[in-house]
């Protein structure tokens, strides 16, 4: 259940100030995917080789067909992961089975330049044994990454998405003309302001709101809630009804 995991939920806040939630997965979770990854890789190569002793090593002889064998392990484990994460789902048959997928920092899709380095040094973490280099920095990293996610800048989700978190601060603005003259640029950025706002969390908002505090003449949500008011009045100057007109795409802005 989602409550269960909200310890993981981890926030990134991309270029324009937008803030995501990632539900990153713990080593518990992804242990029991690899393992599955693992028993199909087995059931794979157990009915590859016996087609290849019934139908190869009569025809190709023993030496030609165990080099066939070999050449088709090396590829399973080293591209497996890499033809899987890579694709349009982001995760192996295991992942999938536990409902995870492999996520990029960001919370993009995985490049394929990126799952060829986050698989590639699976080596690395597998060492000294048993993966105990990457459980080891899985257990010291936020996201839970092991080197091969540190490296290529990836993560391991899980693939529901997480609840939408509505601001809990609620404003309840009026609207209210500027107290001097803004220019065309100041308008327009007054205006991006209340129509990105919801986006954010609620110290985003205030954090931004108290940059513009010579204009609002208050600190924190006071100052928040006359910057809305502002925008509201840029929006329609002229109250020709009693009451402003609710924001388009902001219910959390009330009047």
């Amino acid at each position: 259940m989602a409550a269960a995991r909200a310890d993981t939920l981890q926030s990134v806040e991309l270029a324009d100030g937008v803030e995501i939630q990632l539900r990153v997965a713990g080593p518990a979770v992804r242990s029991m995917a690899y393992t599955l990854d693992l028993l199909l890789r087995i059931v794979i190569y157990i009915v590859v080789g016996m087609v290849a002793v019934f139908l190869l090593i009569s025809a190709i002889g023993p030496e030609l067909t165990g080099g066939l064998m070999m050449i088709f392990i090396f590829l399973m484990e080293w591209f497996y992961n890499v033809f899987f994460e890579a694709g349009p789902r982001g995760a192996t048959p295991g992942q999938r089975r536990m409902g995870l997928r492999v996520m990029s920092v960001t919370g993009g899709p995985v490049s394929l330049a990126q799952a060829v380095m986050r698989n590639f040094l699976r080596v690395v973490d597998f060492m000294p044994g048993f993966y105990l280099a990457g459980i080891v920095c899985m257990l010291f990293t936020k996201r839970f990454q092991r080197l091969g996610d540190l490296v290529a800048d990836t993560v391991v989700t899980y693939a529901d998405p997480p609840p939408v978190s509505t601001p809990s601060v609620e404003v309840r603005a009026q609207r209210r003309a500027p107290p001097q003259v803004l220019t065309r640029e100041e308008q327009a950025a007054l205006l991006q302001f209340m129509e990105r706002a919801p986006l954010w969390a609620d110290e985003r908002r205030i954090e931004l709101a108290t940059l513009a505090e010579p204009l609002t003449q208050a600190p924190g949500i006071e100052g928040l809630r006359n910057l809305c008011g502002m925008a509201l009045w840029l929006q329609e100057p002229e109250d020709k009804r009693g009451t402003p007109p609710p924001l388009k795409g902001a219910p959390l802005f009330r009047s």
